[in-house]
């Protein structure tokens, strides 16, 4: 295993993080506990969960992905050995049955409260924002259109993290799902009134999503703050089962067709075009996709999620690739060719 360190802290993380947002879901629990005692054993010691998980969203599942991480943690007495991150819920139509009050003050402490009991610790290592509590450009949407109503309260989210420091049950913050601005706005406050400072971004990054590196890769690397790249398979889409017709009845795409973000026309020509590239170098899409994300300066660490155990081997086993310049260059030949086919 590789190791790197959380920004502006001396926590050393993996650089392979095990994202847990289909346990409780697809995945039950004893599936879940196995999947962590093989990521530990690998060397594996970052876990990523939310308030929300499993996906998809529903006031029924709310809160069991954590419940499953919980009953892990007590089991197996191995909380010294790893990382754990969560996050509260932004305000949406899909989150309406965890609470409507954003992240006011009595919000972020009630939200820790809850995972604090779902997880069964004292503390969580990295606590981070789901989404910008404003509405702006998420999830793919390019057109900007100013949230009138919205009313900046950047100084008392931190006020109240800060609070939680304090306290000891959160060590670091985090951002998801954020834009430059908003990162922006975060550091700045932090500087001047000496509030708790950003470590991570966690944003959704692939070879089909590189929209990361216009503007926030440069304020990740100059204001040291890591991506936590989510979704660096595309949903699956980069493992090239749904291009060669082999993916499984119970696949997430084919369980769950809405989450159709990474399956656009152009979105499955281009990753028909980087499976040619990584079968001409010997290696499964999965593999050299995986490894893209990973060679990134500005990644402190890319989640990885398996509903299936030969694939969590498969996607952990991604950091013995290494992509030569000549197999890069024919990615962003790529890329120069289609750009960001799934924002």
């Amino acid at each position: 295993m590789k190791y790197t360190t959380l920004p502006n802290t001396n926590i050393k993380v993996s650089k392979i993080c095990l994202g847990s947002m289909t346990w409780g879901n697809q995945n039950t629990e004893a599936e879940g506990h196995e999947q962590l005692d093989y990521a530990l054993d690998q060397g594996i010691n970052f876990i990523d969960t939310a308030e929300l998980y499993p996906v998809p969203a529903t006031a029924e599942r709310s809160g069991r992905t954590s419940k499953i991480i919980g009953t892990w943690l007590k089991k197996s007495g191995n909380r010294d050995k790893v990382i754990l991150a969560s996050k509260i819920a932004g305000p949406g139509d899909y989150t309406a049955h965890i609470r409507t009050t954003g992240f006011s003050p009595s919000a972020i402490k009630e939200a820790i409260d809850l995972e604090l009991q779902r997880l069964q610790t004292d503390y969580i290592d990295l606590y981070q924002l789901h989404w910008p509590e404003r509405d702006t450009n998420r999830f793919g949407i390019r057109d900007y259109k100013l949230d009138a109503k919205w009313n900046d309260n950047f100084n008392e989210i931190l006020q109240s993290l800060d609070a939680e420091i304090k306290a000891g049950r959160i060590r670091n913050i985090g951002i998801s799902n954020e834009n430059a601005w908003g990162t922006m706005r975060y550091l700045e406050e932090s500087k001047h009134h000496n509030l708790p400072k950003i470590s991570t971004i966690q944003n959704a990054y692939s070879m089909l999503t590189r929209s990361f590196e216009s503007d926030l890769a440069e304020v990740a690397l100059r204001e040291n703050v890591g991506l936590l790249a989510y979704s660096p398979m595309a949903f699956g889409v980069l493992s090239g089962k749904y291009i060669k017709g082999t993916a499984a009845d119970d696949a997430r795409l084919k369980l769950f067709p809405r989450f159709a973000r990474y399956s656009g026309e152009k979105a499955s020509e281009a990753a028909k075009k980087y499976l040619e590239i990584a079968e001409e170098n010997n290696m499964s899409l999965a593999q050299m996709s995986l490894a893209f994300v990973n060679q990134r300066p500005f990644v402190t660490s890319t989640i990885i999620g398996a509903t299936k155990m030969e694939q969590l081997k498969e996607n952990i086993a991604s950091l013995n690739v290494n992509l030569s310049d000549a197999i890069l260059e024919q990615i962003d030949a790529v890329h120069e060719a289609m750009p960001n086919p799934a924002p």
